[in-house]
């Protein structure tokens, strides 16, 4: 997470608790004149289309006021869905035993792109498994990871 999604978290985080949510996550994406500013909700029986409304109308009017964002944005809030993004090492906890797609800023092994199996969190690094194989990919390395879902 960047220091602007940092302190965009710390900002909208008490609001979205404040309406019965969980901030999950916040990506920020500066796109040249016009950013993105993209907010993931949680609740455990499910994030309605109503909860993201709600929480688009309190966090766009905090935004207002508190003027974070000096350049035009679009503002979207929505569930981190079924292929969820994990943003803190508590979220990786609770996804013990699924599949992980995980990216890396800088190659490990000579590779960017892993996708096994999370089965813990040791000292700051991922542990995934691959076939039979344990790699263990440190948690400042990680650009992005996401939940490979499984339908059955």
């Amino acid at each position: 997470m960047n220091r602007k999604e940092q302190q965009l978290q710390e900002l909208i985080a008490p609001t979205v608790d404040a309406l019965g949510c969980e901030l999950w996550g916040i990506e920020y994406v500066a796109q040249g004149r016009r950013s993105l500013l993209r907010i993931f909700i949680e609740r455990p029986d499910g994030v309605s289309v109503e909860d993201c409304e709600r929480v688009s109308r309190q966090v766009s009017g905090l935004l207002d006021v508190e003027d974070p964002i000096k350049t035009n944005y679009r503002l979207e809030v929505s569930s981190p869905g079924f292929d969820r993004l994990l943003f803190r090492p508590d979220q990786y906890l609770r996804y013990l035993g699924e599949t992980l797609d995980v990216r890396l800023n800088f190659p490990y092994e000579g590779r960017r792109k892993f996708v096994g199996q999370l089965v813990g969190l040791e000292d700051n690094e991922v542990v995934l498994r691959i076939e039979d194989e344990e790699y263990l990919l440190p948690l400042e390395n990680v650009q992005r990871a996401r939940i490979v879902p499984t339908f059955e």
